[in-house]
Parts: C-alpha cells; structure tokens; sequence
C-alpha cells in the first residue's frame, strides 16, 4: 500500500504545477479545458486526442507543454502516404562500413504531436498503436524503448473526412482523454492579437533572448509528479462511484431509460474505470489535495466517455451528442 503524500511532498507538486501552468500561460490564451487535459496526461503519462476545426492552437499548446518542461517535441503531419518507418524508424544501409544502421524516427521523443492521425493509413496507426501501449518501436526485429516521460498529443479536424481512414475504437480506447476545443472567447481573441502584435510568438532572432524566465522544470520534476499522482488516496466508495458509472454504460437502458439508452451501442471497456481512477488522482492533485473527491470523477465525464461510447447510426443521424448521454449516465448514479 502507497504511502500518505507529505505536505513537504504537496508543496513541490504544487510549485511544479504553477511553474508548467505559468510557461504555457505564456504562449496559449484561454482555453482551460485543454490547459487541465495537457496537465493530467502529463501526470498520468497517459495520451490525449485533441478534436477542433483548424486554428485553435492545438499544436502551439503541445509544443508550449513540451518547453514548459524542457522536454524533446517532436511533430509528424500525418497524410495517407505516412509510412510506419516514417514515423517509428527504419534501418538504412551505410556503404561505409557495409553493414546496416538503426535511425529513429521522431516518435522517439517525450512529447509527440500527431496532427491530423485519422489522415493516416491503417498501417501506420498500428504502427503508433504498439508505441502508445507498449512504449517501445520494433525496428528490424530490435526493440527500442521510447524516452521516459512518453506523451502523444494527436489531433483530428471532424468537419473535414475526405481522405481520411477512421480511428479504429481499440486505438480509441488508449487515449487517456479525448478534449474538444471550442472558438476562443471575444476577450480571448482580442488578447491573442495583442500578443501577436507584441511578437509573443515569434522565434528570437540569432543571438536575441526571449524575454521570458527560462523554464525551472526538469523532466525528473516531471517525473516526481507522476510519482505522487499514483499515491493520491482514492477511498472505495469513489471506485465504486467509478465503476457503477461505467457499468451503465453497457446496461443504459435499464438505468436511463429506452430512448437514450438505446443510442449506445457499446459501453465503455474497462479501460475507462482505470482512466477515470488515473485522470481523478491527477486532478485532484492539481486542486492541492492529497485524496479524490466524488466532483473529480463527474467533472472528467466527457473527456474520459466520449470516446469510448460507440453510438448506434440512428442516433449519430440524429446529431445526439455523446455529452448528452454521458450526462444521462451520471444523473442515475448516486454520487458517494
């Protein structure tokens, strides 16, 4: 059994947290939702699937994590000629000393921005769904570890499908988060111009420094913080509030009768109770406290189901939200 968290221990996650949040304050305007996503997948090393039509910073907010915590960003433009070596590597014939030689591709970095995966063919998605899971790539028959933290930010655009090879549900299922990103707000918009005005998001000219302080957080802060979100305290009544949400899931129309209920048509995996459990701790770590509360695991409902419940065609023809059968789910249950 985990050990209780510290204050000492409460105090350095906490001044970790504000230092990433202050650093990626700085680049990104707004959007919270996708800030507190970004934050527990970092905590959790778990994955996140970003959905927005084009423009709406997805990959300025993956690359403003990434240097948040000084950590390797690497980014890979998915398009239907992607090929699995293209992004995991391959091995390339040296004339030199006739023999053969392992080049990594860039999914070997701690943070990986697959922008626009569903571009992707099939083959190529397998290929990042063996890194994903398995944190490791297989190259000629050798086996390479991915670097420590490993976190893929992936991206789809929903209102553009042409060309496009749909995301299989078990590639689905690995995704910690799924955040859906909405326009920014009047005041945030007119802050971003501001800033751009400003020259906030030009790169410094060779020789100029950026003025902003340098990021304080190494990747074993990062690390820390993974650490200590495992042993955040989840009491048995929060799993079983977990649990019996993801249950009904899968028997909706007992619990919210036939009309919602007969929209889905497969509930949640497993996987959805371990990453409500996960994300939970995290969040409730980023709120200074050292134990989930039920308001935790209802205010992760959408980012963690909305991926994982497959709907029926009659209710994606009849343009029902995901959201709004979630909501269902957690009405009927009794919260601890």
């Amino acid at each position: 059994m985990s050990t209780r968290i510290t204050a000492a221990e409460l105090e350095r996650a906490s001044g970790i947290m504000k230092t990433v949040t202050t650093s990626y304050g700085h680049t990104v305007v707004g959007q919270s939702g996708l800030r507190s996503s970004l934050l527990i997948a970092l905590m959790t090393g778990g994955h996140i699937l970003l959905e927005s039509v084009p423009g709406l910073a997805k990959t300025t907010a993956a690359k403003a994590l990434a240097d948040a915590v000084s950590a390797s960003f690497k980014r890979i433009q998915c398009t239907p000629d992607l090929l699995p070596s293209d992004i995991i590597g391959s091995q390339v014939f040296d004339y030199t000393n006739q023999a053969f030689t392992t080049q990594l591709g860039p999914v070997h970095a701690n943070f990986v921005l697959l922008d626009e995966i569903n571009r992707s063919s099939a083959k190529t998605q397998s290929a990042m769904l063996e890194a994903m899971q398995e944190r490791q790539t297989t190259i000629g028959g050798e086996i390479f570890s991915l670097p420590h933290p490993f976190l893929v930010l992936a991206t789809q655009n929903p209102i553009e499908q042409e060309g496009t090879y749909h995301l299989p549900e078990a590639q689905l299922d690995r995704f910690l988060l799924k955040e859906v990103l909405d326009y920014p707000e009047f005041a945030e918009e007119i802050e971003i111009l501001a800033r751009l005005e400003a020259g906030v998001f030009d790169l410094p000219d060779e020789g100029e420094h950026e003025d902003v302080a340098p990021p304080t957080v190494t990747i074993d802060d990062v690390l820390f913080l993974q650490s200590i979100t495992r042993r955040v305290f989840v009491d048995d009544s929060i799993t079983n509030y977990i649990v019996s949400a993801v249950y009904i899931t899968r028997h909706a129309e007992k619990y919210i009768g036939a009309e919602l209920g007969s929209c889905i048509e497969y509930g949640a995996s497993p996987r959805a109770s371990i990453a409500f459990s996960k994300a939970a701790r995290a969040l409730a770590l980023l709120s200074g406290r050292d134990h989930v509360l039920p308001e935790d695991v209802k205010a992760l409902r959408h980012v963690v189901l909305r991926h994982r419940i497959i709907l029926n065609f009659e209710a994606i023809a009849d343009n029902i939200a995901p959201e709004t059968i979630i909501d269902a789910v957690f009405d009927a249950v009794q919260a601890p």
